[in-house]
């Protein structure tokens, strides 16, 4: 059973982003969202390492954060943080969705 490091690595990306906005900032929802996004890509990321075929919850994780972020580096045209998350989101959806078109291996 392998475990899903690049998806514990980005939801620690996600989890330290949401710490650093509340640090800089001083910003509350920026704290509550990387926590809130950070666990839920965690939990998909364990859940991941467990059956390489449960992508749900990244997915749509990844997803969301894709859409949010995006719209908000798209209107502010700033790449920290938002162009990166976004980027690094997308990137996740491409790797899950190719998860999901692999064909299990046979035991």
């Amino acid at each position: 059973m392998a475990v899903d490091w690049i998806g514990f690595g980005y939801a620690a990306l996600v989890t330290s982003g949401g710490v650093i906005g509340y640090a800089k900032a001083g910003s509350v929802p920026s704290l509550a969202a990387g926590l809130l996004f950070g666990s839920l890509a965690g939990l998909g990321a364990y859940q991941l390492s467990q059956n390489p075929s449960n992508v749900w919850i990244s997915l749509i994780t990844s997803g969301t954060l894709t859409a949010i972020m995006g719209t908000r580096f798209y209107n502010s045209g700033k790449f920290m943080p938002a162009g990166l998350i976004a980027g690094v989101s997308l990137l996740m959806v491409g790797r899950l969705a190719m998860k999901m078109v692999e064909k299990p291996h046979e035991k």
